[in-house]
């Protein structure tokens, strides 16, 4: 009992290092940016002069834009991470999306926001899976899990404060804020320093940051499809039912139109209870794959719920996107995964680009979305699109690799 005070006072210090709070405030800034769009989609476009069912087409187009600069800031982040180091691409990743952002504030025309958005998309790529990266190589394995919960439970708190900052400000002063909170994090970062891991492989000749690798091996190669169609669920709710929801909160024939920020808000809310609960319970049972798979098996009920119930009372439907949130909360599990499963050469390659991919799935997913919104009508293409992901997660989960106990001081070679 005397040494449980010591404990505590070593798991708090190693959790709370510089390294573990500047990656989760990072984040926090990334998701405020990275879902502002989705809180002040309709009155940006609206101030641009899109009105009634353009709002849905030209939304969708935005955030194709966005998720399209996803793709290539997470490639091009992820080799930076591996090739020049983390810190290289915490401090690159955030200075192009923060300017991006402030741009944002200023457009007045749909192809300008369309290019700023994709500009900051490139930016907002690097962010998590570099944090992601660092935290996990400057922590003890038994307690890596504590780190990335961290950094995912701020940064669904960022997409929170997105949502307050936008009801209380104009959408346009809403962009300036994520850009001005980016540029303080600057300084912030200058003390932060590289994982003795990556400086030890740095050292070596050892092939680093090579996207080619990837494909080279058999193995690796359905390694990195499977972490990436783990991931699909969590942007399929996000991307598609929490993003239109006012297009499925009409369809379903509430009581009331639905509020899109409201929606991301309180969704996010139940992510960040999600994202605890994930944490804790996969260092409580010791693994990674068993909570996923719980955690897709509740998204794919509440899904169901969301789309199929009858329900009329928008605060209903309103406390569906709470739990649809909380399912979504292995966000860190799956990221942290694909960083474990992966060589220190090609890890930052691995875990910038997973999680990009995945919102970058987000581009075919919404087409086939509006395919068969055509064809079937709104609720029955989401839930077409839904099985498909959650199928395709359920799979690739099967044959994916334990990693909770995983050493991570080794590296990918030829």
């Amino acid at each position: 009992m005397v040494d449980q005070p010591k404990t505590e006072k070593s798991l708090s210090s190693q959790l709370l290092q510089l390294p573990v709070v500047v990656a989760a405030l990072g984040y926090l800034v990334d998701m405020y940016d990275l879902f502002l769009f989705s809180v002040v989609r309709v009155p940006s476009l609206k101030a641009l002069g899109v009105e009634g069912d353009q709002l849905l087409p030209e939304g969708i187009a935005l955030l194709n834009w966005q998720m399209a600069g996803m793709l290539i800031g997470g490639i091009f982040w992820g080799i930076m991470g591996d090739k020049r180091g983390r810190l290289s691409v915490l401090f690159g990743s955030i200075l192009i999306y923060s300017l991006a952002n402030i741009g944002n504030g200023l457009i007045n025309s749909l192809p300008m926001y369309a290019l700023l958005r994709f500009v900051a998309g490139v930016g907002l790529a690097g962010e998590l899976g570099a944090g992601v990266t660092l935290v996990t190589e400057v922590l003890p394995k038994q307690i890596r899990g504590y780190g990335t919960m961290i950094v995912a439970t701020m940064g669904v708190l960022g997409a929170i404060l997105a949502y307050f900052v936008a009801d209380l400000f104009q959408w346009r002063i809403s962009y300036f804020v994520g850009g001005g909170l980016g540029l303080m994090l600057l300084v912030l970062r200058i003390n932060v320093f590289e994982s003795r891991i990556f400086e030890n492989v740095k050292e070596r000749q050892v092939k680093r940051g090579d996207l080619l690798m990837l494909f080279s091996s058999r193995e690796r190669f359905l390694k990195y499809l499977q972490c990436i169609l783990v991931g699909l669920p969590i942007w399929f709710v996000v991307g598609i039912l929490i993003t239109f929801s006012p297009e499925i909160g009409q369809a379903i024939g509430l009581s009331a139109p639905v509020v899109a920020g409201k929606a991301v808000m309180l969704s996010f809310s139940g992510q960040v209870a999600g994202d605890i609960a994930s944490g804790m319970l996969s260092q409580y049972f010791r693994s990674r794959k068993k909570v996923i798979g719980g955690f897709i098996v509740l998204s794919l009920v509440f899904v169901l719920v969301y789309l199929l119930a009858p329900l009329k009372d928008v605060n209903t439907f309103y406390l569906v996107c709470v739990f649809l949130g909380f399912a979504n909360g292995y966000w860190a599990l799956f990221v942290t995964i694909a960083a474990e499963l992966f060589g220190t050469n090609l890890r930052a390659t691995v875990a910038t680009t997973v999680p990009n991919f995945v919102r970058g799935a987000v581009i075919p997913l919404t087409s086939l979305f509006v395919y068969g919104k055509a064809q079937f009508g709104t609720l029955n293409s989401a839930l077409a699109v839904g099985l498909l992901t959650a199928a395709l997660a359920f799979m690739a989960l099967y044959f994916m690799e334990e990693t909770f106990k995983k050493d991570l001081n080794y590296v990918e070679t030829d």
